[in-house]
């Protein structure tokens, strides 16, 4: 179980961010990158750094044999797997145990379960954590899902079982329009994770997406670390997080965390895991699903607990035991992170690949940037568009929105089109400032903006 030498199955700011943690922890690091990726910064600072294949992520970052070999070739003797790409595979978890190699993460049985949504919630439902109403498992057909939703009632959403980042979901508002959403939702389902089971779950309109960041050892200890809300969303994609919620109470926040805590020991998890519940404007929660790796957003967590989560995945894979427990854990200030994308909001957020000339980018108490661009680096056209993530906190919620908005004013990229002024029109937008806002926010604002 103890490892000196970490392969990194990812790239970009996560890869840096996981660098940065081994060399902490005087781990060596090796990663990987795909031809595309030759210049890329994860490739360029890692102890040592391996080529596993072309641009296509399914010939190098989705490669599972490349992977393992990398692994065997350099002696490293765990995987790291970020986020995204191979991240929540119980199939390759399993095949690094299979190979002798320590999977930073949880066990293959609880990716499998945590990742079929329909088990999960039928998991979450035995041990006692709330859940949407919806089907019992998986839809046999659409006289099936008709039926459920004549119980429950609309709108509801039909989703896939082995989904997520917001692909396979379809809304339905009338049993006419069932039949049509759920073949797409079943098709779309099938396209991106080679598995067409979908279920279905009552549509709660308006919600906050407010997710509970855990971390658990392997000797059955489970902490819960505070909340972060990702409500500002466009089309299920996050585009600004932070901790804590505005709508949290102090009895909310028990609740939730301890829901969360139930959720993981059910699961039998180890490691960093994030329980994400919707919460109604009643401020009932409701479990949605359990993501089994590290998050984009953990930044304003680490801001608001001091407590390093990446150093934390790493030292109980180790075998450690957390070096806390939840009376322990204390929320201090406020923290909020933007996600800088190389897009055009202007241009339906079309992505802008291509060369940066030149960037400068703030600094000051309070303020983090995760990123792997630098000043002549050329984006690839291949992969997700997200270039850096901006995280600041200050003691209060209207203090970090100050902050933000001074970092955001400072941030300067040229050569590429990126959503730092649309992001400082979120942070400039009075309902954000006053924290009100949920899921359906972001969409409103945007038709609104088409319209003016």
């Amino acid at each position: 179980m103890k490892f000196q030498k970490v392969l990194i199955a990812n790239r970009g700011e996560i890869a840096v961010r996981i660098i940065r943690a081994c060399r902490e922890l005087g781990l060596h690091s090796v990663t990987v990158y795909s031809t595309a990726d030759r210049s890329a910064l994860h490739a360029k600072i890692a102890d040592e750094s391996v080529c596993i294949g072309p641009a296509a992520t399914k010939d190098s970052y989705l490669n599972m044999q490349a992977l393992i070999a990398a692994c065997k070739n350099t002696g490293a003797e765990a995987i790291h797997p970020g986020f995204g790409f191979l991240s929540e595979s119980a199939e390759f978890a399993a095949l690094c145990k299979e190979h002798g190699i320590t999977f930073i993460g949880p066990s293959p049985e609880s990716i499998s379960m945590l990742g079929d949504k329909a088990r999960a919630k039928e998991t979450m439902k035995a041990a006692g954590v709330p859940v949407i109403p919806g089907s019992e498992g998986v839809l046999k057909d659409a006289d099936d899902a008709k039926r459920i939703a004549e119980e429950i009632g609309y709108p509801v959403l039909v989703k896939a079982s082995a989904g997520g980042g917001g692909r396979g979901i379809r809304r339905v508002d009338s049993p006419e329009q069932m039949e049509q959403q759920l073949t797409l939702a079943k098709e779309e389902a099938l396209k991106f994770f080679g598995n067409d089971e979908v279920y279905l779950e009552k549509l709660i309109v308006g919600p906050h997406h407010v997710e509970i960041q855990i971390l658990a050892d392997s000797f059955g200890n489970t902490v819960a670390l505070g909340e972060r809300d990702c409500s500002m969303q466009r089309r299920n994609q996050k585009v600004i997080e932070e901790s804590p919620s505005p709508l949290m109470t102090d009895d909310l926040r028990q609740k939730m965390q301890d829901a969360a805590v139930k959720a993981a020991k059910a699961a039998g998890y180890c490691n960093a895991g994030t329980i994400e519940f919707l919460v109604d404007h009643e401020r009932n929660f409701y479990f949605m699903e359990m993501n089994t790796r590290i998050q984009v957003e953990h930044p304003v967590t680490e801001f608001v607990t001091g407590i390093d989560l990446v150093q934390m995945q790493l030292r109980i894979a180790q075998g450690e035991a957390l070096p806390f427990v939840q009376d322990d854990i204390k929320i201090s200030g406020h923290a909020i992170e933007c996600r800088i994308n190389a897009e055009n909001p202007e241009l339906d957020f079309r992505p802008s690949p291509g060369t940066i000339y030149s960037i400068y980018t703030p600094g000051g108490p309070g303020v983090r940037i995760d990123s792997a661009v630098y000043q002549g680096y050329t984006i690839p056209p291949y992969y997700d568009s997200m270039i850096a993530k901006l995280i600041v906190h200050a003691p209060s919620r209207k203090e970090a929105i100050m902050k933000m908005r001074c970092a955001l004013a400072e941030f300067i990229v040229d050569g590429i089109d990126t959503n730092i002024d649309f992001q400082l029109k979120l942070l400039k937008n009075q309902n954000f400032e006053d924290g009100d806002y949920d899921n359906a926010f972001l969409t409103s604002y945007l038709e609104q903006l088409k319209k003016s």
